[in-house]
């Protein structure tokens, strides 16, 4: 058996290098996409979740403003309790709805940012298996 000589040793870790190199050009160029993915879905669920707290502030202050209305046409001491228990459930049930859909909106937000990278991963362990 003879032994491989110099120049077949240096084409051999040449291939070996380029082949190297280019896996890991593929490696950078998905991960700059994933990123730039990562990064358009996260920017566009952010103005949803900027855009729902802008409603949520502007539904308060109508309330708010709606509320100290019906407090300032009270005629007696009994329709201010009844009105202030009212308002104050009321206050409580928005409240949680609000709490709910943030959170719904803020779990997406996470979703959108992590899902092209998890993808990335997904593919890039199949790949590793094959």
């Amino acid at each position: 058996m003879s032994q491989p000589t110099v120049d077949q040793t240096a084409k051999a870790n040449a291939e070996a290098l380029t082949k190297s190199g280019n896996a890991a050009g593929k490696i950078a160029q998905a991960s700059g996409a994933t990123l730039t993915a990562s990064g358009n879905a996260s920017s566009a669920a952010f103005e949803t979740l900027a855009k729902a707290y802008q409603e949520m502030a502007s539904k308060n202050a109508e309330t708010l403003k709606a509320a100290m209305q019906a407090l300032a046409a009270v005629k007696n001491p009994a329709e201010f309790i009844e009105l202030q228990q009212r308002l104050i459930k009321d206050g409580v049930q928005s409240a949680v709805r609000d709490a709910q859909n943030i959170a719904h909106l803020t779990a997406a937000v996470f979703t959108a940012a992590f899902d092209p990278v998890k993808q990335q991963i997904e593919a890039a362990q199949k790949t590793a298996l094959n």
